[in-house]
């Protein structure tokens, strides 16, 4: 049904909400007729993306919508700004945040049926639009746009969101203009965010001795042959050092609860890690490995899903998929683990879309990983796709490609080996796939 903010309409079918409101009592709704007894019940449930599994139904509760609906404030917005919207409103970014934001500071919201790259520009022009979210990939999309002329001007002033990769980050503001870019981090069930005020490039935010005390949160050591994190002979938990890449964990207490997912207690469970430092001690496990400098600003390494383990040594795909986009025939790179026989650990593999009119340069592909990455986090199997398989956030999909593997029997899309004897990157033929599995081919 439609509502409209006056006493009397002239539609049949739209109904008026002002003369309701003249009309109704003053006196605090019945006890017995309200939905929510407290600040902690349930008000609706999201669902995760999925990206290393099945999305889950996240509960969440009044209190965790009002913190969601201070989020653009936190960042400077204000009543006077004019907030354009176009990430899909099942996603907590653009209902809590986006939606919840514009109702706590009464702003205006412009909003989109679907994310438009080609028309994003004029409709900000458009709606003489201030403030915008975003995720990493949007930005992306946005700066793969042929240039046009006058694409700075315009009067956006914030860019609200998560996940842009630092060389998407220099050029947007590079060809967009001086707008300022409010990164943040948190999951839609965590209890835990940081928000980049500085704008440092990069930083999802950054920590200090009164943010601790609201949201106390570490950084430990994390096993990823076990896939469990580190305990000492005491059986607890170690935190890493300024610097090194750890599990991000954060209390859960009164103050900062844990309310899970809808009817699933174990995935609940599974969230959730006792006894860390002391006895009886509580912390959701966050399932993102970060960074802490020497100056306390965060940054984001991997997801622990997504990090695998090869020749001994801890692979962050987000590192390798940077590297690899780097390169101008390369839309978009997917990486991941595959599992090979007799192997410990993951083989690194790359899914891989490349720019129209453009092809694989296997030459300067294999320079590129060579010379920017460690021996073992170079990709050995590559994949070229026609089109990236994504969650509905625009998050890439990984469970089917690693189910997939490197076997050119059953994919369709051409692959290739990183060949350490002949220094390049071949076709991975039958022959070649065979080898490989009897172990005649050296990895």
């Amino acid at each position: 049904s439609v509502w409209i903010m006056t006493k009397d309409s002239s539609f049949p079918s739209v109904h008026t909400l002002l003369d309701k409101i003249e009309a109704a009592s003053e006196d605090p709704v019945p006890v017995n007729q309200r939905s929510a007894k407290n600040l902690k019940s349930s008000v609706l449930y999201i669902f995760t993306s999925g990206t290393t599994g099945l999305p889950k139904a996240a509960v969440i509760s009044h209190i965790q919508v009002l913190k969601g609906a201070a989020g653009l404030w936190a960042f400077g917005a204000t009543a006077e700004d004019i907030i354009y919207i176009t990430l899909p409103l099942y996603h907590s970014a653009a209902s809590l945040l986006g939606i919840g934001g514009c109702v706590e500071l009464g702003a205006t919201c412009v909003l989109k049926k679907k994310f438009s790259a080609s028309q994003f520009w004029s409709d900000c022009k458009k709606y003489n639009v201030t403030v915008i979210q975003y995720i990493g990939e949007l930005c992306r999309y946005l700066c793969s746009q042929p240039l046009r002329e006058g694409e700075k001007n315009h009067k956006v002033r914030l860019a609200v969101g998560n996940g842009v990769r630092n060389d998407v980050w220099r050029e947007f503001l590079n060809r967009f203009g001086a707008v300022k870019i409010c990164e943040f981090y948190g999951a839609t069930e965590g209890n835990i965010c940081f928000m980049n005020h500085t704008g440092k490039i990069g930083s999802v935010g950054r920590t200090n001795f009164f943010y601790k005390l609201f949201f106390p949160f570490d950084l430990i050591k994390y096993d990823f042959q076990k896939d469990e994190p580190v305990r000492n002979k005491y059986g607890w938990c170690e935190k890493v050092k300024k610097g090194e890449a750890g599990l991000l964990i954060s209390k859960v207490n009164a103050k900062n609860p844990f309310f899970g997912y809808a009817g699933n207690k174990r995935h609940t469970e599974k969230k959730l890690l006792c006894e860390v430092f002391k006895k009886g001690d509580l912390y959701f496990n966050t399932g993102d490995l970060m960074v802490q400098d020497h100056e306390n600003f965060l940054y984001f390494w991997d997801r622990i899903g997504d990090t695998f383990r090869w020749k001994g040594e801890n692979v962050a795909t987000t590192e390798v998929s940077d590297v690899i986009v780097m390169l101008d025939f390369i839309q978009e790179a997917n990486v991941y683990g595959v599992s090979v026989p007799d192997h410990e650990g993951k083989a690194g593999m790359a899914s891989l879309i490349l720019k129209q009119s453009t092809s694989l340069d296997l030459e300067q592909m294999y320079k590129q990983v060579v010379t920017y990455l460690p021996s073992y986090a170079c990709p050995l199997f590559l994949r070229v796709q026609e089109k990236m398989e994504m969650t509905g956030t625009f998050k890439q999909q990984k469970f089917r490609l690693v189910d997939e593997g490197f076997n050119p029997s059953t994919i369709t899309d051409p692959l290739y080996f990183l060949d350490s004897s002949k220094k390049a990157y071949v076709l991975l033929t039958k022959e070649v796939h065979e080898m490989i599995l009897s172990g005649k081919m050296k990895l």
